[in-house]
């Protein structure tokens, strides 16, 4: 049986110079990153190392920039402001190779901070909604400190870790951070039937968060037999698990099971995958590795993107030259799914900001990182209809993807390209 501690007991293994790995998304440990912020005075230089994490992220406020340094793998909101503020920097890296960074000590780790459901009869907890890269945190770094909490989900897979592996535990009994559903506008209904239409009976869906993956998700009622193989999934997926839309039979690999690598959602989410052996949570390195996501026919994959050029470069990761979010899992699955028999690497986003710029344009903004590249494109999505670019040269795409523009835009992007290309 583990004997537990106080938070404030357990973080006091945490040193000056050190790097803490924190679990990502919803099972962000806030009783432990509370608990490490306090020390503030007493540390210095301690690197945080994370993807995405929901909830507070105290540590990121600057005025404690002398005891902590953010490193984002992935961008999110709570600490996007460090960037600017100097407490902290972003590393670029596939969803599916951050845990190389800790195997192979590219990021020696001292800490790991995680989050775990309590342990069973025979002492196994489960890393519940979220795996990524914990497990090769966990594996490399020199002290685990668990927040062992009676909410979170037991899920199935490979986020099973028995209590031997951890150092120090913590009791709470919290809730988890819920993503509310939302009815998606029309524009976004407009795009989710077009995305729709391009899934075939028998494919295996990738897809993100969201009123757009909620729009499809929501026109495929009518589909069958279809396959999950994502990195994160939220509540658009239980009505059609439940009535036998989404049933996995005829997956390529992890047949008759929904895979993903983290989750969230509103609690109907987290009590649906609390010991539901039809979920199956895997590290990152295994849901987005291209490999093995290929190995689905018909794999869709659907992502979005911040701004598209004429030729097909999709920026998702940087408003210009200034980082707003991160590579993630884009690429691999683009990758993934362009090489399954049979499968879709689509690309959907409103043609406008919520101000009205444009988000299909001539060139990318200056100093804009290109996620996926032109030659990895193959579907475009607007809510003025299907870009399809595969196979088409440079010309046949400037057309293409300055008819599902928006209308008032059309003529000035198709005018400034040809003004600055000259053909």
């Amino acid at each position: 049986m583990y004997k537990s501690v106080s938070a404030e007991e357990a973080v006091k293994i945490i040193k000056s110079n050190n790097k803490v790995y924190i679990q990502a998304a919803a099972a962000a440990p806030q009783v432990l990153i509370n608990a490490m912020t306090a020390r503030h005075e007493e540390l210095r230089n301690v690197q945080i190392c994370q993807l995405h994490t929901e909830g507070e992220a105290p540590y990121a406020n600057p005025e404690f920039k002398d005891s902590f340094h953010v490193n984002s793998f992935f961008i999110g909101k709570n600490v996007r402001h460090t960037l600017k503020a100097g407490n902290g920097s972003y590393t670029p890296v596939f969803l599916s190779e951050v845990p190389l960074l800790f195997k192979r000590n590219i990021v020696d780790l001292q800490v790991a901070l995680i989050h775990v459901s309590v342990p069973d009869k025979h002492g196994y907890c489960s890393l519940g909604v979220s795996v990524e890269a914990t497990l090769a945190a966990i594996d490399n770094a020199d002290y685990v400190i668990a927040q062992v909490n009676k909410q979170m989900p037991r899920t199935h897979g490979a986020g099973i870790i028995h209590s031997s592996e951890i150092n120090a535990f913590v009791e709470c009994d919290v809730s988890l951070p819920v993503h509310g559903v939302t009815e998606p506008t029309e524009i976004e209904s407009k795009i989710g039937n077009h995305v729709a239409g391009l899934i075939e009976d028998r494919s295996t869906l990738q897809m993100g968060i969201g009123n757009i993956p909620n729009a499809v998700l929501s026109r495929l009622t009518n589909h069958k037999d279809l396959g999950l193989h994502t990195e994160m999934f939220s509540d658009g997926v239980i009505d059609l698990i439940l009535k036998d839309v989404i049933n996995g039979n005829y997956k390529g690999i992890n047949r008759g099971r929904a895979l993903a690598t983290f989750l969230m959602g509103s609690k109907r989410l987290y009590d649906y995958v609390d010991d539901n052996p039809f979920i199956e949570m895997r590290a990152s390195n295994y849901t987005n590795d291209v490999s093995i996501i290929k190995l689905n026919p018909k794999m869709v994959a659907i992502n979005s993107a911040i701004e598209v050029d004429v030729t097909g470069q999709v920026c998702a990761d940087s408003i210009g030259a200034n980082m707003y979010s991160g590579v993630g899992g884009q690429m691999d699955f683009i990758r993934g799914a362009s090489l399954s028999e049979g499968g879709k690497a689509i690309i959907a986003l409103p043609s406008t900001t919520k101000s009205g710029i444009s988000r299909i344009v001539p060139t990318l903004k200056p100093g804009a990182g290109v996620v996926t590249t032109r030659s990895h494109v193959h579907y475009v999505v607007t809510e003025y209809g299907i870009a399809n670019l595969y196979g088409k040269t440079i010309k046949e795409r400037v057309k293409a993807l300055v008819n599902i523009a928006h209308p008032d835009h059309q003529e000035a992007i198709d005018k400034q390209y040809f003004e600055m290309i000259g053909y």
